[in-house]
């Protein structure tokens, strides 16, 4: 259901991203929000009624269809709510609340579970209706003076920034799936798979906590130095040395979560034109899942280290990446001053 999900997100994401083009992006994204709610509302009514599973998952598509809109749109809407000089703090306390909730989500997962299944997915539905309430009420259009440009979402900067997204969520992934195999590893029972999710969560706390307190958006030279750092950590995880070391990588890859999403979001909030803002936000809610399907095949089809190790890879290309146009951007910058 997970995965049938995730991939409706990929497929509606742009087809819903425009199509709120022509609407108040705040009741848009009231209705995006209701329109999931309601269709999780069905799968709830269907583990009542134990319909055939195949039906659970066609729900869960439809579910998923509208995920990436609807994420476009409210990091569209938070341009407005928030001042542009506290924008980077905003989305570092976003990024902690969100792996706090990541944290805390299965424990009240399992305890509402324990009472009933459907209660808890009941729970999650209305939950899930909250942010169509909580929103505030402002007038905000795609372009309402802006003259629509000729230009596409989907430029060259703009794909190697979702390229990076990718491959940090990938790598993330990989740790978060792979997590009882890491443990079973070093020969701990499953259970003890905590010992590498808490520390990645905990060092994405602090890393958001960070960005939150440093309130400024990262210079390209540190993007890269925490790309390298990830790369470090996943490469420290793949060797599966000791179970400290394997820690202390998780760890390195979760200090960097906070920043490098934060930085990716708002770079890309420069790159974009107005009117398509909402959709560029969407394509990175949407590298983020195309990220997750990534790490998820690999570890289907190979061992973990193998898909560990070309997920190392993966991120050690688009590191190399991202230096290259850094430092071409520095000699073009520099030709211009002289």
């Amino acid at each position: 259901m997970i995965l049938a999900m995730t991939i409706a997100q990929v497929i509606g994401v742009i087809p819903f991203t425009r199509l709120g083009n022509r609407f108040n992006s705040v009741t848009y994204f009231q209705l995006l929000t209701l329109t999931r709610s309601m269709v999780l509302f069905c799968i709830v009514l269907a583990s009542w009624y134990k319909l055939p599973f195949p039906v659970l998952v066609i729900l869960a598509s439809l579910a998923g269809l509208v995920n990436g809109a609807a994420q476009g749109y409210l990091r569209v809407i938070l341009n407005h709510v928030v001042n542009a000089n506290r924008l980077p703090r905003g989305l570092g306390m976003a990024a902690t609340l969100n792996e706090m909730v990541f944290v805390l989500a299965p424990v009240a997962a399992s305890g509402l579970g324990s009472i009933s299944p459907v209660f808890s997915l009941l729970v999650i539905t209305a939950l899930g209706i909250l942010p169509a309430i909580l929103i505030p009420r402002l007038n905000i259009r795609s372009s309402p003076s802006v003259v629509k440009t000729q230009q596409r979402a989907l430029t060259r900067p703009v794909a190697l920034v979702l390229i990076c997204s990718t491959a940090a969520e990938a790598t993330v992934a990989a740790v978060e799936i792979g997590a009882v195999a890491l443990a079973l590893n070093f020969r701990y029972e499953p259970v003890y798979a905590i010992l590498f999710t808490v520390p990645l969560c905990l060092a994405s706390v602090l890393g958001g906590v960070w960005v939150s307190i440093r309130n400024r958006m990262s210079p390209p030279g540190t993007v890269l130095l925490h790309l390298c750092l990830m790369m470090l950590g996943a490469l420290m995880v793949t060797v599966n040395f000791s179970a400290i070391t394997t820690i202390v990588g998780v760890m390195c890859i979760g200090s960097v979560i906070a920043p490098l999403g934060t930085h990716f979001s708002l770079v890309l909030d420069e790159m974009s034109p107005p009117h398509l803002k909402a959709e560029v936000f969407a394509l990175l809610r949407t590298s983020n899942a195309i990220g997750v399907i990534f790490a998820s095949a690999l570890l289907t089809v190979t061992s973990l280290s193998l898909s560990l190790l070309m997920i190392t890879v993966f991120i050690g290309i688009v590191a190399s990446g991202m230096a290259v146009a850094v430092l071409g951007k520095k000699r073009v910058v520099e030709t211009n001053c002289k």
